[in-house]
């Protein structure tokens, strides 16, 4: 499988406790549904894991990853993205979509102007926002991604349609 037929749905946040269990951050919108589109894949696809829930934890998930048995072998792993195969991944409304089908399409104004690329998709606690890469700025433009502001995302064309406020610099 190519990187395109994954999706990221968590991550390794550290080991738990002495004996190999891990803790494990959930990019999933019901965090426990992490472990259900198994096995969860390393970013470059080179291992895979089956993950059984153990216990809530601060921060996340306590979880038991196949083939992981100690606190080292958990640890060396910290940071490591989680990926599951699309295809066992939910199907979503037509007004729902995975981050990362997002990230790096073009967004235009519309009057058909290319305003830049979505770069990341954040969530600061008030909704998502568009992370929008614009060559010539110096930072980054924010959008936050509702309806109003974002009318049309067309996934098939590859592309963004956006109506940024007047007061958005």
């Amino acid at each position: 499988m190519t990187k395109e037929d994954r999706v990221c749905v968590g991550a390794i946040a550290g080991a738990f406790g002495v004996k190999g269990e891990a803790r494990l951050k959930s990019f999933c919108s019901t965090p426990e549904d992490i472990a259900t589109y198994g096995p969860l894949w390393l970013e470059d696809g080179t291992r895979s894991f089956t993950v059984k829930l153990t216990r809530p934890v601060t921060g996340g998930l306590g979880a038991r990853l196949a083939g992981l048995a100690t606190k080292e072998e958990v640890d060396a792993l910290k940071g490591a993205t989680l990926w599951a195969d699309r295809d066992r991944l939910p199907s979503l409304p037509d007004d729902e979509f995975y981050h990362t089908d997002l990230i790096g399409l073009p967004v235009f104004d519309a009057g058909g102007v290319q305003i830049g690329k979505v770069r990341a998709v954040q969530n600061f606690g008030a909704g998502d926002i568009l992370e929008i890469f614009a060559p010539g700025r110096k930072t980054t433009l924010m959008l936050p991604f509702t309806r109003a502001v974002v009318p049309t995302v067309d996934l098939k064309a590859g592309r963004i349609i956006a109506d940024p406020p007047e007061d958005l610099e």
